[in-house]
């Protein structure tokens, strides 16, 4: 899909003032100091009219400026966080209203941190991520996995094995999402949600195409794209929880529950 082709779909579902013709950053940057920003992110997904068929260019689409060995590119360990203080803590929040004791959790692209809840007690806690020594430090996870997704785009668990799967700050690396998310959809149990924490930080070398040349709200629709095509999931939907619109990173829950039947 070329930058044209989804500004068409845009249109569909976006109000059209929504739309400048300029980088993703000041988009984001300009339009977020309005109060109205919350309401056309939680808009985005709702009755969102998705082409009936996958509308994406995978090789042009998700194709990255470096498209060396990502193990490479993760080997040296990055002990940080990858959104500011406030956007941590917004998120964690978030977990706290929706993780029940004792609910077994994968967490995607993890690394030595997945900011869960610190009170929360977990069953079976499996981080899956790129950095041994990262995942190693991570204290909230029971086990954890080194697998890099766009060589394998499998998960290496049974079905129905989680209650809940999370990704942070990191579905736009993942270079095959038409394989992942229906494997997401496989590992969790009926009725299972996944979530996707979205801001606008990336390594923009590792990040694909189509993310780096699209908004915040783009963003949004494309990841809830990425439920609706795997065909396992209920209608995502996108919770809006930046802490401080304007003045600390943005931060976007979009989500979706595994069909019950």
């Amino acid at each position: 899909m070329n930058i044209s082709r989804l500004s068409l779909l845009s249109t569909l579902f976006l109000p059209s003032h929504a739309f400048l013709p300029t980088r993703p950053r000041t988009f984001s940057t300009t339009l977020r100091a309005s109060s109205s920003m919350k309401e056309l992110a939680e808009k985005v997904l709702v009755q969102a009219k998705f082409p009936p068929e996958w509308p994406y260019n995978d090789a042009v689409d998700f194709a990255r400026q470096d498209e060396s060995d990502d193990g490479i590119f993760y080997e040296p360990s990055r002990l940080v966080y990858h959104i500011d203080d406030p956007a941590v803590e917004a998120l964690t929040k978030y977990y706290e209203g929706c993780f029940e004791e004792g609910e077994d959790v994968l967490d995607i692209c993890s690394s030595w941190v997945s900011h869960f809840p610190k009170e929360w007690k977990g069953g079976n806690v499996v981080g899956l991520g790129m950095n041994e020594y990262e995942l190693s430090q991570n204290k909230q996870l029971s086990s954890f996995v080194v697998k890099d997704l766009n060589k394998d785009p499998t998960l290496p668990f049974e079905d129905d094995s989680f209650d809940k799967v999370t990704c942070v700050v990191s579905v736009d690396y993942l270079n095959q999402p038409k394989m992942v998310f229906p494997e997401i959809a496989r590992v969790l149990r009926p009725g299972g949600i996944c979530m996707l924490a979205m801001s606008n930080r990336c390594f923009p070398t590792k990040a694909f195409r189509i993310w780096l040349q699209t908004n915040d709200l783009e963003h949004i629709f494309i990841a809830g794209s990425f439920f609706h095509y795997a065909g396992m999931f209920d209608p995502p939907s996108c919770d809006d929880i930046s802490p401080n619109p304007g003045r600390s990173d943005p931060l976007f829950i979009v989500k979706a529950a595994k069909k019950s039947s």
